[in-house]
C-alpha cells in the first residue's frame, strides 16, 4: 500500500518558513522514530563546541545516516522537532535546515524547544524525528 501525504494547514503562514501546521498519513507500512540526533562524529565524540551552523549541519547528516539506514531520507520525514539551547542563535542558522528539508521536498510537522541544556556539554542544538515509507 503506497502512502498518501496530505499537508493540513488551516493557516499558512507556516509554509513560508518550511513546516506544516499539520500532516495527515494514510497507508503507512513502515514508520521509523529517530533519537535525538546532534553534532557528534562516528566516534562518539561532540565536534564543533559552540558553532550553531557546525552542529546543524552535522546533526543533519547524522539524522540523514539513520534514515538512509533504514532506506529512507529526509523526503521521508513527517515530524521534526528541533531542541536548542539558543533560539535566537538557532534562528540565525535556521535557513541552512529549511534549504535541506526544502531540497528534500519536504515541510514535516515541527516543533521548536528552546532547552537549559543538552546532553552533551557544548551541543546547541538537537534534532529528533519521526519517518513514514
Amino acid at each position: 500500500m503506497a502512502i498518501e501525504r496530505t499537508a493540513v494547514n488551516p493557516v499558512t503562514w507556516s509554509v513560508k518558513m518550511g513546516f506544516n501546521q499539520g500532516e495527515l498519513v494514510v497507508g503507512q507500512p513502515r514508520t521509523l522514530y529517530c533519537s535525538g540526533q546532534t553534532a557528534m562524529g562516528s566516534d562518539g565524540a561532540p565536534r564543533h563546541d559552540g558553532d550553531m551552523a557546525a552542529q546543524v549541519a552535522l546533526s543533519l547528516d547524522n539524522l540523514e545516516a539513520v534514515l538512509d539506514a533504514a532506506g529512507m531520507s529526509l523526503a521521508n520525514l513527517v515530524r521534526l522537532n528541533v531542541y536548542t539551547t539558543d533560539v535566537d542563535l538557532l534562528f540565525q542558522h535556521y535557513g541552512a535546515l529549511a534549504s535541506r528539508l526544502a531540497t528534500a521536498q519536504v515541510a514535516p510537522t515541527t516543533t521548536m524547544l528552546g532547552v537549559s541544556r543538552l546532553a552533551i556539554p557544548g551541543q546547541l542544538v538537537e534534532l529528533e524525528a519521526t519517518a513514514v515509507a
